[in-house]
Order: structure tokens, then sequence, then C-alpha cells
């Protein structure tokens, strides 16, 4: 027995040392990687990076552009750190860094490069395009560099005067499209009882739960606004490119014919349509670009400068010399209830930082951004009387829609004094749902079963592995219709609508922008600057304001490690790896709708949400 106690004690001592030894090294780690930065940030070396004459700005994001980062500002700087692949860039520091170009001496032309750009919405990318405008119209040239190119990605390379493509390359333009996975028939066969409650005919967020198709009406509703945003984008293009509109309308239609045509040289199909306007690999490119200004250091190829390296270089021109301030707040993603992390609109979260807002005597205005397709009702609608008590404290607020502001991104934009959605925003969606699945017959497949007692008739019977009681579903059917009228109410009073008017464009279904300003949805469709000049007008300020984004505030420790990290990259010019132009998979969107659909293990809660992407 001696021994074999000393065996089992040796090999806890074993695991012990092994935990102790692992945590020491990480911890000796994280203090190098600190040691690291502040050296790189104080050291003086030649290598340090300064904006000489005849530079390119670089306009080359990564991943998901995006209204404001997920996660933590922490999370981001140690991802930069790290060198691991970018998933994010925020649309915000794009837009700033042609805006300071604009006027910058040193910057000479733009070079716009989408190989890393994942996914971008086409209310960014006008805002892109109003910036871009700008820059071209201060006679500064602009150049993309392509290879491949996404309709997404072009859209972004055609904002520049000129497009290079690689001889090997291809631009893919298919149109807008709203194709979604439906699991009735797998749930059917796995026995799951899905329970939805829904008040809208054209709801259709949660179809796929309850039919193996898109129903008629979704149909309807869906081509009309992703008709919409199509013509939008040809139209861009069209004006960008100087190709008539039925002629690249024609195009697009007869794809394969007209690739036949050419043998199947996708960049010749390009050249010869006026997609782009020249063919060259990226070496070429890269000693076109050095003879028309300046030869670049090392494999750069031609003088250039990022954009995150410019913003960090550079600073506002001409800011006001005031107090004043007018304060940008971003809700982007999904609205739930609680605390929640950027890249998720957290009631609470957001109430809190409004009501800070409200506090705030230098804050004059507030533009509210919003890109959200909605979420829980109930924290919609707490999120919106904290508008209403902003406003009360004496704050003008205009709300700017981003790529989506629908269903319960909607709700809260009733709280503003003007609402402003870009043309191609996906908004509207007014209608209310709430799902419920039970699983009593696929856990009693497993011989699961449940039973017990209660003291009133619906005591217990909330509950996920029973089937859904009638009572409750006739409950759970009043609480959806009652939101919606709610909704109905609200629009009716926000927008100076009749309620029969307002029924007339409800019904859940979706407008982009254009269609939402010509239905009285919304006030005005422009840009965030456009907005923002709104909020000033409003308040009275008139160009005596300084504008400011409120992020939550950083700990010590956060503010060090960002200062540190950022001037040791704007030094030395540090960038991060390159990253996988395309993700996202079949079974990445499966799991991410059935994750929809189990979210809420207590019971339901109403909901204001749009599933309305377009690919």
């Amino acid at each position: 027995m001696t021994s074999e106690r000393s065996f089992i004690v040796r090999t806890l001592l074993g695991i012990w040392h092994f935990i102790d030894g692992t945590r020491k090294l990480v911890l000796n780690l994280v203090f190098l990687l600190i040691i690291w930065v502040v050296i790189l940030a104080f050291i003086d070396t030649e290598e340090t990076l300064i904006i000489h004459p005849n530079t390119a700005l670089l306009l080359q994001p990564y991943g998901d552009i995006v209204e404001q980062y997920s996660g933590t500002p922490l999370d981001y700087i140690l991802q930069q750190a790290s060198e691991t692949e970018r998933t994010e860039t925020r649309l915000r520091d794009l837009v700033e860094a042609v805006r300071r170009a604009t006027n910058d001496e040193k910057i000479v032309r733009l070079v716009i490069d989408p190989t890393y750009l994942r996914r971008i919405g086409l209310a960014s990318l006008l805002e892109l395009e109003a910036a871009i405008s700008e820059f071209k119209a201060s006679g500064k040239p602009v150049i993309s560099l392509a290879d491949t190119l996404g309709q997404q990605q072009y859209f972004f390379a055609a904002l520049a005067d000129e497009i290079w493509l690689n001889p090997k390359g291809l631009v893919w333009i298919d149109g807008f499209s709203a194709y979604r996975n439906f699991y009735r028939e797998g749930l059917d066969k796995l026995e799951v009882e899905v329970n939805l409650f829904r008040a809208g005919k054209y709801k259709s967020a949660m179809e796929p739960y309850v039919r193996n198709d898109m129903s008629p009406e979704a149909k309807e509703a869906n081509l009309f606004w992703i008709s919409s945003l199509w013509q939008q984008y040809l139209e861009a293009i069209s004006s960008h490119r100087g190709i008539p509109l039925e002629n690249l309308s024609e195009a697009i239609n007869s794809f394969a014919d007209r690739l036949e045509s050419v043998d199947g040289d996708f960049a010749r199909f390009a050249l010869d349509l006026g997609l782009v306007d020249k063919l060259m690999n990226r070496p070429e490119a890269n000693l076109a670009l050095a003879q028309m200004g300046a030869a670049g250091d090392g494999s750069e190829g031609f003088r250039q400068v990022g954009f995150e390296n410019y913003l960090a270089l550079t600073q506002i021109q001409n800011r006001p010399a005031t107090t004043r301030k007018i304060a940008i707040v971003v809700a982007e993603g999904e609205i739930v209830r609680g605390m929640q992390p950027q890249g998720i609109v957290g009631a609470i979260t957001l109430s809190r930082k409004l009501r800070a807002l409200a506090e705030d005597k230098e804050v004059k205005a507030v533009v509210l951004r919003i890109n959200s397709p909605g979420g829980d009702a109930f924290a919609s609608e707490k999120i919106r009387r904290e508008i209403k008590a902003l406003q009360e404290m004496g704050k003008t607020v205009v709300v700017s829609m981003g790529n989506v502001a629908a269903s319960g991104g909607y709700w809260i934009a009733m709280g503003a004094d003007e609402v402003w959605a870009s043309p191609s925003t996906i908004t509207g969606s007014i209608g209310v749902y709430g799902i419920l699945p039970t699983f009593s017959r696929p856990l009693e497949k497993l011989g699961i079963h449940s039973d017990g007692v209660g003291t009133t008739p619906l005591a217990g019977k909330l509950r996920l592995d029973r089937p859904l009681d009638p009572d409750l579903r006739r409950i759970f059917q009043y609480a959806t219709e009652r939101t919606y009228e709610d909704f109905i109410s609200l629009v009716s009073e926000s927008r100076n609508m009749n309620p029969e008017a307002v029924l007339e464009v409800a019904q859940g279904r979706v407008w982009s922008g254009s269609q939402a300003k010509e239905r009285g949805l919304v006030d005005q469709t422009g840009t965030l600057r456009q907005s923002i000049d709104a909020a000033a007008r409003i308040a009275g300020l008139g160009a005596d304001y300084n504008v400011v984004y409120d992020e939550r505030e950083l700990s010590t420790f956060e503010s060090f490690l960002i200062e540190m990290m950022g001037s040791a990259m704007a030094r030395f010019g540090l960038g991060v790896s390159a990253m996988t132009a395309f993700h996202g998979t079949l079974l990445e969107n499966i799991l991410s709708d059935l994750r929809l659909l189990v979210r809420n293990s207590d019971g339901i809660s109403i909901a204001a949400h749009c599933l309305c992407d377009v690919e």
C-alpha cells in the first residue's frame, strides 16, 4: 500500500510541476513581449518609418469591413503583435486615411489592393466611394491592382481611375442572391418540434425551421429589395467604368457565351468588356507604379505607405478649437440583453454608454451608427428608451444606418430626431417572431423521459424536454402579436404615419434604403458624414464642433500596451501576415443557424430580427 501511495503522490507531483512550469513559461513570454514592445517603441533607429514625398497611399483592407472591431481593442492589438490572420478592418479607418491624404502633398496617388478583402456591404462601399471621389477631385490618380475579383471586391476596385488585372486573373460578377438552408425535413427526421410564433405576413426569418423551401411571400419580398440593390450596383459600375448599363447587364446575363467567344480567357473577357484597363502581373504593376512615382525600399516595388501606418503618423488637420462635440456611437451586431463586448449590441452596455453621454456637457449631439439585423425586442426597446432620455437631456440624436438596420435595428432608430440611411441599406423588416424548439420525442428514443408534478397547470411546462403545452402556445402567440402591435404603434408615432399606412409597409417586409425613403420609413439617404452634418444643423452648432467616436475606456494596462504597440508599428512599418481571401463554409452556416435555434434554452423571447443578407 505504501509503494502504491508513493506512486500516486509522485504522479500528482509530476502533474503539478508540469502545470507550474507551463504557467511560468507563459508569464515569462508575456513579460518578454512587453519588454520587446517597449524597446521597439523607444529605440532610435534608421529604420523609422517616414512619409517621403511622392508616396502612394496603399488601401489594402483585410477580412470583413466593419464599423467596429469585435471583442476588445486589446484583442486586436495582440492579434497584430502575433501576426495572426486579420479578420476585420474598420470602415472609418479606410475613409479617414483617404480623406487625410486628399490634401497631403506627400501623398500623390492612391493604390487600391482588394486581394485580402473578404466581405464588404454595399452601404460601406458607398461610404468609400464618397471619400475616394473627393480624393480624385483633388487631381490625384487612383489605381487598382488585382488578381481575382469577386463582385464586392470589384466594386471596390472600380472606384479607381484604372484597374490593372493579372493576365491569369478574373472578374466574377453574377448578381445578388438571397439563398438559405432549410431544415424542416431534417428536424422532422430527428423528431424535433419547432414551435414558431410570428406576426407579419413577410416575416420569414424563421422559415428555414418550419419549411423545406422559401415561401412565395418571402420570394416576392426578397426579390424586390435585392433587385433594388442590384440596380444600384450596376448603375455604379456603369458610371465608374463608362460602360452603358444595357451592355453591362447583357454581358453578365450571357456570361458563358461571352466567355466562350474568348476561348475561356477570363482576363480577356474583362478587358474586352471594359471592366479593367490593363492586363499585367504584380511585378510589372509595381515597376509601372515606381516609374510613375518613386521606387520603394526593399521588396516594396514602389514608394508606399499602408493606410493604418499613415493614420498613426498623421494628425487630423484644422480641428476646431472648441469643446463642443458630436459623439458617434456604433451599434453593430445582434441586439441582445445584458452586457456584451464590441460586435454585439448589449442592451445594458449601450444604455450605459448613452446615459454617460447624456451627462457629458461637452457632447451636444449624438450620431448613432447602426449596423444591425436586430434581435431581442425587449433589448431593442430598452435602447430606444435611453435614446429618448438622451433627447430629454437636450441632446440631438441622429441615426445613420450602415449596411443593415432592420427589425430591432430599425426599432432603436425610432428614438432619433432624424433617420439617415444609405440608398443600399437593408432596413424595415417591421415584424416579430418567437421560436421554441422542444426535444421530447428524440429524447424518448434515447430512453430519456420527463415526468413530475407542479403547483399550477403551467408549472414545469416551459421545458425543452416536454411537448409545448397548448395554453403556453396561446400565450406566446398573444405576446408575439402584442409586440408587433407595439412596433406598429411606435413606427406610426415616430414617423408621423397613420397605423394603416405603417401596416402597408410592415408585415416583416425588407426594403433598401432608397425604397424606405420613398415609403417614409427614413428621412434622408446619404453618408455618415452627411448625417453628422445633419446633427450639427439640428443642434445649431454651425462648423464649431469636433467629432469623436465614443468607445469604451481602456484599462491602464491596455492603454499602455496599445500605445507601445501602435508606436512601434508606426515607427517601423510593421504589418500583419496575409490571410486567405475567402472564408466561410456550408458547415459553419448550418452550425450558426442551429445555434440561433437553440439559443434561448431558458424559454422563449420575442425577437425583432432580420436574417437578411445578399451574396
